[in-house]
């Protein structure tokens, strides 16, 4: 497996991570994808033998925070530490950055992935998060 960046949008590639997630607001506006990853901070592509498998989208100035706005793996390649190593990438290249955060599902599987990387629920660190869609 190799990680580079992502820098051409490809919507025959990427729309199946969306697809596969069932993540049907970005698959089904594609246009508003593309547009979302043109002005994102950074995109990491996972690829095995040229095929995209996974990627990360982060948002933010880069300094006093980012935001991890989508980390996708196909459903064949999770478990497999894909998933860690684009997550593993971000931090690695964001070392130093204020607050690094990300909004997911509340199930057992997401919540153990992502403490496992040393992230905390915003309610253990004295916060809450709020939503508008």
């Amino acid at each position: 497996m190799e990680l580079r960046e992502y820098t051409v949008f490809n919507k025959e590639e990427i729309l199946p991570l969306y697809i596969s997630a069932g993540w049907t607001n970005y698959a089904n506006n594609p246009d508003r994808l593309e547009k979302a990853y043109q002005n994102s901070l950074l995109k990491i592509g996972a690829f095995d033998d040229g095929h995209l498998i996974g990627i990360i989208r982060v948002v933010g100035d880069g300094e006093s925070i980012i935001f991890i706005q989508d980390i996708l793996v196909l459903p064949e390649y999770q478990r497999n530490g894909v998933g860690t190593r684009l997550l593993r990438a971000v931090m690695e290249r964001y070392p130093s950055v204020y607050q690094m955060e990300l909004m997911t599902d509340n199930t057992e599987k997401t919540v153990a992935f992502y403490k496992s990387l040393g992230f905390r629920k915003a309610d253990e660190l004295g916060c809450c998060a709020f939503m508008r869609m």
